[in-house]
């Protein structure tokens, strides 16, 4: 959280032409609430729990880390704990971004992206470990996880839908940078693509195409409801304008996760920028129950301000979600930071 004095000198000394988030100054938090931000860097989030403990992790560009505590509301005192990093040179040594954590077939995996330091080389690779502790020293590296037109990708995960294991991800056509598109494969174990890659989404609609090119659909993530119907949400527009924001796929019921045609996308974003907030481009997503399994909660991250793009100013923040009455999600809006938010039930 930034002091107070700071926020206030970079609103006086800000050109007049670039928003700013409302300044306040920082709530007294009780036992029972929180604020966002979580932590005051942080891209790319993703949380997974298992038994009370919850393990987040972010890109940091250079290296693989884990955080793990019992309160999502607390991250910024989590056991933080480096799991890899790459070497100095070599096909997966740099902008090791988006990593995933995810536990499959009683074992850890973490996937993420690398390249080279050429990001037209960027490739999904992954580590797994056998241990029951994802904090230990167990990890290995086990290479590159591809489809057979090896093309490039990034912001891999991973789910399993009617008894099939399914990966997605942001890659290209072809092999230069004008668009990122949405594309599915079915894996045989969590090590390999077992299928040809389907592009189930391109960016299509004005809201997708802020900043381009590239045109850009990125960060997919699955989400299922009570009534296992599936969605994916992901990240519409370069993260480099304040335009990036989530959009919405919905299965069809009874459909097909690897038929284009199955796939309804919502025309209008499901969760925006919200300026009043301080919440600029929120957006690569990710969801995590409460302690007690009761409420639903996002894990997204946002810049404070205008126009900071992709770097590390953005900042992990997580709000409760609920359903609306045909079964989809309903974000809301960005909760103000610094406004005091009750915690997770069973925090």
């Amino acid at each position: 959280m930034f002091k107070y004095l700071f926020l206030f000198a970079v609103v006086i000394t800000s050109s007049c032409k670039r928003e700013k988030a409302a300044v306040n100054p920082p709530p007294v938090v009780t036992d029972t609430g929180f604020t966002n931000p979580l932590l005051s860097s942080g891209p790319d989030p993703w949380v997974i729990q298992s038994d009370t403990n919850y393990y987040f992790t972010h890109t940091t560009g250079n290296n693989l880390v884990i955080y793990k505590t019992g309160k999502m509301s607390d991250l910024k005192n989590a056991v933080i704990k480096t799991i890899w990093s790459p070497p100095s040179t070599g096909p997966y040594s740099k902008d090791i971004w988006a990593p995933e954590l995810h536990y499959l077939q009683n074992k850890w995996y973490m996937y993420f992206a690398a390249d080279s330091g050429n990001n037209n080389s960027h490739r999904i690779y992954v580590l797994e470990n056998a241990s029951a502790d994802p904090m230990s020293d167990n990890w290995v590296l086990k290479g590159k996880v591809a489809d057979s037109s090896d093309k490039w990708a990034i912001d891999p995960t991973v789910f399993e839908y009617n008894n099939q294991l399914y990966m997605l991800w942001s890659g290209w056509q072809g092999n230069s940078n004008g668009e990122q598109d949405i594309y599915i494969a079915k894996m045989s174990d969590p090590l390999t693509i077992s299928s040809g890659r389907v592009m189930i989404s391109s960016p299509t609609y004005d809201w997708e195409k802020m900043g381009a090119p590239p045109t850009v659909n990125e960060g997919p993530e699955m989400l299922e409801n009570k009534n296992r119907n599936l969605f994916i949400t992901y990240s519409a527009s370069g993260c480099w304008t304040d335009n990036y924001c989530l959009g919405l796929l919905t299965l069809k019921p009874g459909g097909d996760p690897m038929n284009i045609s199955d796939w309804i996308k919502t025309s209008s974003p499901v969760f925006s920028s919200l300026p009043s907030a301080g919440a600029f481009a929120p957006g690569h997503n990710s969801f995590f129950k409460s302690r007690d399994g009761t409420e639903d909660w996002l894990l997204y991250h946002a810049n404070n301000s205008s126009g900071l793009g992709c770097g590390n100013s953005r900042s992990p923040r997580i709000q409760k979600f609920t359903w609306n009455a045909d079964g989809s999600p309903h974000f809301g809006n960005p909760v103000n930071i610094n406004t005091i938010i009750k915690k997770p039930s069973g925090e």
